[in-house]
């Protein structure tokens, strides 16, 4: 069953809304009749939708285009800032769910805009933030955060499969003998179906899953040997590599 939330955006283009979650916390499936920027300031949020999964790390956001059907669920303490946008305030607002980079003036402007009132002058200084806002909406980058699902039954049961033992190695020959392809294939339908060669979606999946495992604090060795990785170093480096930081330094910054 799916509930539909409804806003009013009568004298203004957007809502603002602040949610702390605990650990452990979930939404069942629901939809919005609005656009939906979730902006996680800690802890790790999941989000569901028909397309796949979607992993927001702390300090980045979700955009969820209205009438999009999704679930949620948290890990860690998760305080969220949420924008819920009237889709008809600008024409060009992203047409697709992605995990966003959040700059740190959009940051601030969803902090300010908590303060501002619903009704305001034409020309004034609210009306101005709230343009702005929408502005950097439309210049938000795209994190590679997103584990599409694939639409044939036997390479989902696959995913599933990885998904549920992530560190078990998953050679594309495993898999093509699990699905009983060639590895060529295997390959040219994942591609086709997720757009991510079969190598990369594995890759992105234990990405994902060590988002969840580390905010959830467990040791970083842990996680990295949990995961398939050699050693610590080489987790790293991968961390490094997607996100710019390690990961001790990443949940420290956020």
């Amino acid at each position: 069953m799916t509930t539909t939330s409804t806003f009013s955006f009568t004298h203004r283009p957007l809502v603002p809304f602040a949610h702390d979650y605990v650990h452990g916390d979930s939404e069942p499936w629901h939809q919005h009749n609005c656009a939906q920027l979730l902006h996680s300031l800690s802890g790790v949020v999941r989000v569901d939708t028909a397309a796949g999964c979607w992993v927001v790390p702390p300090g980045r956001g979700v955009w969820l285009p209205a009438g999009t059907r999704h679930a949620i669920r948290i890990t860690g303490s998760v305080a969220a800032r949420t924008l819920f946008i009237d889709p008809l305030a600008r024409a060009d607002l992203p047409a697709s769910c992605q995990i966003v980079q959040i700059s740190s003036l959009l940051r601030e402007l969803i902090v300010a805009s908590f303060a501002l009132p619903e009704s305001y002058a034409p020309g004034s200084r609210e009306e101005r933030i709230y343009e702005l806002i929408l502005d950097e909406i439309r210049a938000m980058p795209i994190l590679p955060f997103h584990l599409p699902e694939p639409m044939s039954a036997p390479l989902r049961q696959l995913c599933e499969q990885i998904s549920q033992a992530p560190g078990e190695s998953w050679s594309s020959q495993q898999a093509a003998t699990l699905t009983s392809m060639s590895e060529r294939t295997l390959n040219r339908h994942f591609q086709q179906q997720t757009g991510l060669s079969y190598g990369e979606w594995v890759r992105r999946a234990r990405l994902m899953e060590a988002l969840l495992r580390l905010a959830q604090g467990q040791p970083v060795l842990r996680v990295a040997l949990d995961l398939g990785y050699g050693s610590h170093s080489a987790f790293t480096a991968m961390f490094r590599r997607v996100m710019g930081v390690s990961p001790s330094d990443y949940f420290k910054e956020a």
